[in-house]
């Protein structure tokens, strides 16, 4: 059983759903992202009164940083705004930073056992399934029958805690995207579905947009030259800089190129040697290998600094990757 599942911690609970927010089980448990940040934070006063820098740091490697200002933001307001207790209303629980219905839901009934509905992939696939409904999940009309099923199935229910993980791992085990257990599921005999493969249906299809990304190394005696970023979702953290190209001038020469996906892009990341004459860059700070560590980087900058230490020759110390 997942750890979260085994706590009534409204706070243990919420970082938890927040970190499986378009991020893996495998990937918060198994990689040690949520053991690692409860022990740093392990209440809302801890996180409260951290620094932005070292809760991104913290969060680096899971990406999608906003939800880690989020968190920070709803921990502040907690303290200072609800006296250090946490909401146990359903709309006090929404009106908290960064929650909306899905994360709301999962904190009413698994911190304080309210009939409040869940939807997540799994149950929406379940629910889909057990009603034969083609009607499109990310469709309006769709999103508001799953949420309505949902609503009606947990205020039947005597214990809202359990029915709800019941729902979403009867989703993960039994009723998989591709070969559902039919034959093992508990809810077959009133399961409409003909054909639940086939199920549940979405609208539109995500596709990938190519992006060019180009940055410059630069290492001297008195360190690496990073760029903090400033006016985007990465706003904080510290990058390679970026490459200023001026129209029909060669690029320095490349040192390494990668790729890394972000959202609905695919980002070919060209890290070119440093211009010379250098650019008038804001923002830029340099560091020591041994301070590196601790700088909260995006995970793709952070793999490319390895390599590029490891193979320059005037790198002096191993660099380790924090995950």
């Amino acid at each position: 059983m997942y750890p979260w599942r085994q706590t009534r911690d409204p706070y243990a609970i919420l970082v938890s759903e927040v970190m499986l927010q378009q991020t893996q089980i495998a990937t918060v448990l198994d990689r040690g992202f949520y053991i690692r940040w409860m022990s740093r934070f392990p209440n809302l006063r801890a996180l409260a009164e951290a620094t932005e820098e070292d809760v991104l740091s913290a969060w680096q490697g899971l990406g999608y940083y906003r939800r880690a200002r989020n968190l920070h933001r709803l921990a502040q307001l907690i303290m200072h705004e609800h006296g250090g207790r946490f909401p146990d209303t359903p709309s006090a629980i929404r009106s908290l930073p960064g929650i909306g219905p899905y994360t709301a839901g999962a904190v009413a009934s698994f911190a304080f056992g309210l009939a409040e509905p869940i939807v997540d992939g799994n149950v929406a696939r379940v629910l889909s399934r057990l009603w034969d409904d083609a009607t499109p999940i990310d469709s309006a009309k769709g999103s508001q029958k799953l949420w309505q099923r949902a609503q009606a199935i947990v205020q039947a229910s005597s214990d809202p805690r359990s029915l709800n993980s019941a729902l979403m791992e009867l989703g993960q085990v039994v009723c998989r995207p591709i070969k559902p257990a039919c034959m093992l599921c508990p809810l077959q005999q009133e399961c409409q579905a003909q054909a639940p493969e086939q199920l549940p249906v979405k609208k539109t299809k995500t596709t990938l947009s190519e992006v060019t990304e180009r940055v410059f190394f630069d290492l001297s005696p008195l360190g690496v030259l990073l760029e903090q970023e400033k006016g985007s979702r990465r706003t904080g953290l510290w990058k390679l800089p970026a490459l200023a190209l001026e129209e029909g001038k060669t690029p320095p020469p490349v040192l390494l190129k990668t790729s890394y996906g972000i959202t609905r892009y695919k980002v070919t990341l060209w890290v070119h040697e440093a211009p010379a004459p250098p650019h008038a860059i804001a923002n830029v700070q340099r560091f020591r290998q041994a301070e590196l560590k601790e700088l909260p980087m995006p995970s793709p900058y952070r793999r490319a600094l390895e390599k590029l230490l490891e193979t320059t020759s005037c790198s002096t110390q191993s660099f380790s990757l924090a995950l």
